[in-house]
């Protein structure tokens, strides 16, 4: 029996799936390109890195080790004009909350009636613990907002339900890089204890190198163990928060210096995961990473349990520790019931693998893609509800209140020679080089004669 031309088109396979993702720092670069692989196996992945002060560098991007078939850096009407004219099938937006609202106004600017218009994404990189309302808000229009939990699944719900939005673009997932070998415990302590920092968290001067210290006394207690300070960027480089005290800098006056046994690490947060025993943090999304591979895991309650410390997202998490209990050899487990809720399943007890959280936004991303058409984005912040705010956030990156790009935004014509990109690019780093040494090195010293 002959088969219809229509059936034949059913059965043909789909080719890839052209993705592009839009980064501004390198931890949502690794979020954005893990969450497009979870998203769409084998799909044909162009990077985009927005241009600003986090942009990473290559060494950042080669530590992430997640390669794009083309990355390029773009301003957002760049990004604007390359989806427009490159008709993606999805995008993947990783980016601040105000940045996403830009992105979401210029694409509803593109496509103001229902068109084939690519399937917009984004979420979160980590543990949600602050500025809830304001980046929920910031996020909404597009397609699909991914939670990382079914704990932070009910919580974007509840909070786009609370203002009349639509909620039906929250989507439960997991951390997309959750993932590497089960921890086997060699013996009854551990040997590698990984003590993992964060950019901005805490802030002070003071309070970063007491935790510096505690890691170094942990070191000098415990002479058969390696205790690796994780270090996220090196002085100069910046993260999706700014940091105003490298631990390298600070390492330089611990009194007595490092012991031989604890030492400052960069690397792969996955790699250095492979050998660790214990790890350590104040609220470093590390710590979901760590417990999902079944690693005792410690959240610091030193500098108390604190909203702006990020750790009281860890209550009944059954982590939170001192380094006093840790010392004293103390090597916590995570509570079984917590960690479901915060789709966190240890690889030890014959869980799922992590890509199988992404199913059911598997299955409503290829819904969305057999629509012929997709109706436009209607995010919650128009200039009717939010008339003073709205029009800012647009301005900062170059796009009128209606979501086109304001006149000199984005080049048109031809492509710019190579010495003019070059020169453009040695302006660019020098300006970030001088960006960041006002970060690092003027503010806090401004800020230190303002106290006298």
């Amino acid at each position: 029996m002959p088969v219809s031309n229509r059936s034949a088109q059913r059965s043909a396979p789909r080719p890839p799936l052209r993705v592009a993702v839009l980064a501004d720092s390198d931890t949502r670069w690794k979020w954005g390109a893990l969450t497009a692989r979870r998203l769409a196996p084998g799909h044909r992945l162009t990077g985009h890195l927005l241009r600003g002060r986090a942009t990473p560098t290559a060494r950042q991007l080669g530590e992430v080790g997640v390669r794009a078939d083309r990355l390029t850096e773009v301003t957002c009407a760049e990004f604007l004009a390359d989806i427009e004219r490159e008709r993606y099938d999805v995008v993947v937006l990783a980016l601040v909350g105000g940045a996403v609202q830009a992105v979401l106004h210029g694409v509803r600017a593109l496509w103001p009636d229902p068109a084939a218009r690519p399937v917009i994404v984004t979420g979160y990189v980590g543990v949600v613990y602050e500025k809830l309302a304001d980046g929920l808000l910031l996020r909404h229009g597009a397609d699909l907002v991914l939670a990382n939990s079914r704990h932070d699944a009910r919580r974007f719900r509840a909070v786009y339900e609370g203002v009349g939005a639509d909620a039906g673009c929250v989507t439960e997932t997991v951390l997309p890089f959750l993932g590497g070998a089960a921890y086997e415990p060699a013996g009854s302590r551990a040997t590698t204890v990984v003590f993992a920092v964060q950019p901005s968290v805490p802030e002070s001067r003071a309070d970063r190198a007491y935790l510096l210290e505690r890691a170094a006394g942990h070191a000098r207690l415990h002479p058969d163990r390696e205790v690796l300070v994780k270090l996220r960027s090196r002085p100069g480089e910046h993260t999706t928060h700014l940091e105003e005290q490298p631990y390298q800098r600070l390492a330089a006056k611990v009194p007595g210096g490092l012991p031989a046994n604890c030492r400052l690490a960069y690397g792969n947060m996955g790699e250095v995961l492979d050998g660790a025993d214990l790890l350590v943090t104040v609220s470093s999304t590390a710590a979901l990473e760590s417990l999902h591979r079944g690693i005792p895991t410690a959240v610091l309650t030193d500098l108390g349990i604190r909203e702006a410390l990020g750790n009281h997202h860890f209550l009944g998490s059954g982590c939170l520790a001192s380094w006093d209990q840790l010392d004293a050899g103390l090597l916590p487990q995570g509570d079984p019931e917590w960690l479901a809720a915060q789709g966190v399943a240890p690889l030890a007890t014959g869980a799922a693998d992590a890509a199988d959280g992404f199913a059911v936004a598997r299955v409503r991303l290829a819904a969305l893609l057999e629509l012929p058409g997709l109706p436009p984005v209607a995010p919650y912040y128009t200039l009717t509800t939010a008339p003073r705010y709205l029009p800012g956030i647009l301005a900062r990156h170059h796009l009128a209140a209606d979501g086109t790009p304001l006149p000199g935004a984005a080049r048109e014509g031809a492509e710019p020679s190579r010495l003019r990109r070059r020169l453009r690019s040695h302006l660019r780093d020098a300006a970030r080089g001088l960006y960041r040494h006002g970060v690092q090195r003027v503010a806090p010293l401004i800020r230190r004669m303002g106290e006298l």
